[in-house]
């Protein structure tokens, strides 16, 4: 029976995985509360199926490094409806119980802003958490699994896409034309150079809110130029292509200040280090990001479950301590 790398690392058959989600009464929508908060994310379950992976040859605005398209079938899982909010990451940042910018400790929470990264767009009250590094993005996982016992990370780039796309194979997951994204998302064309509050614009199939623009979002993936062709041969759950060094990172959607192109659902951002190039600080931060201001993201939470030891050995690896 052949074996698959289910989402968490977990070795499973995929005729186990699927009667694993069929089977499960409890694979449904739920809200997620943050611990000593009223604050609550909503997760919605993305069934386990296969997709085209990337764009095809007639897509317009379609870029080299979205081919050759590949077929990949993945394991179900949860994602946030909406892109992390700075209510919910504030409890984070402000958490007294955990230590600050430690290098040491397997909880830490970033070092205070140097100035305000939100520029003045909005703050609570539902606005996207922007300008953070994909480390604190991860290290905001950790936190929420340590505070929940449920573990959450960031997507792959293959389940990022396979989410936005919910069935679809059209270049925006509701279709071709452009001239309709104003009704699915904020982008240089309508958001009056800011980000929005969340949930303003019309979800895609599978009732997931700006996938793409407002804030681009970070993927667990390396960037790698050849990524699709490299997926030949690996079509259940790919591995997720690691790399310790900061930069760069694969980021999927599109923000505030993307045109049209840039939020198509095949169309793959990688960090730059110029993102960080204003940063009084030396050496610059790890944790913010001074010129990336449209820069945020989403957690899933993989229906099987890793282990206390998987989950320590995913944040090892994909944390590099």
């Amino acid at each position: 029976m052949k074996k698959i790398l289910a989402a968490g690392g977990l070795l499973l058959s995929l005729s186990q995985f699927t009667l694993a989600q069929e089977n499960n009464p409890d694979f449904k929508p739920y809200k997620q509360t943050i611990p000593g908060t009223p604050l609550e994310m909503s997760m919605v379950p993305i069934p386990a199926g296969s997709f085209l992976m990337g764009s095809p040859d007639t897509e317009k605005n379609r870029q080299p490094d979205e081919s050759p398209q590949q077929k990949v079938q993945l394991s179900a899982f949860w994602m946030a409806s909406f892109e992390l909010s700075r209510d919910i990451f504030d409890v984070y940042f402000k958490d007294a119980n955990t230590s600050q910018n430690s290098k040491v400790d397997a909880v830490t929470r970033p070092s205070a802003q140097y100035i305000d990264l939100t520029w003045g767009m909005g703050k609570e009250g539902g606005f996207p958490v922007n300008s953070m590094s994909q480390f604190t993005a991860l290290m905001f996982c950790r936190w929420l699994y340590d505070k929940t016992g449920i573990f959450y990370r960031l997507p792959t780039e293959a389940e990022w896409e396979y989410a936005c796309k919910a069935g679809s194979t059209t270049a925006y997951y509701y279709g071709d034309d452009p001239k309709q994204l104003g009704d699915y998302a904020w982008f240089k064309g309508n958001s009056k150079n800011k980000f929005q509050k969340s949930g303003q614009k019309k979800p895609n199939a599978w009732g997931l809110y700006d996938m793409l623009g407002n804030v681009s979002e970070w993927t667990l993936d390396h960037y790698q130029e050849d990524r699709l062709q490299q997926l030949t041969g690996e079509p259940q759950d790919p591995r997720v292509a690691v790399n310790p060094v900061k930069y760069p990172k694969v980021l999927k959607g599109g923000g505030y200040t993307d045109l049209e192109p840039a939020l198509r659902c095949s169309d793959r951002q990688q960090s730059d280090p110029s993102w960080n190039k204003r940063d009084p600080q030396i050496p610059k931060s790890r944790w913010w990001l001074t010129d990336a201001a449209s820069v945020g993201f989403r957690v899933v939470r993989p229906l099987q479950q890793p282990t206390k030891e998987e989950a320590a050995a995913f944040f090892k690896e994909i944390l590099g301590n």
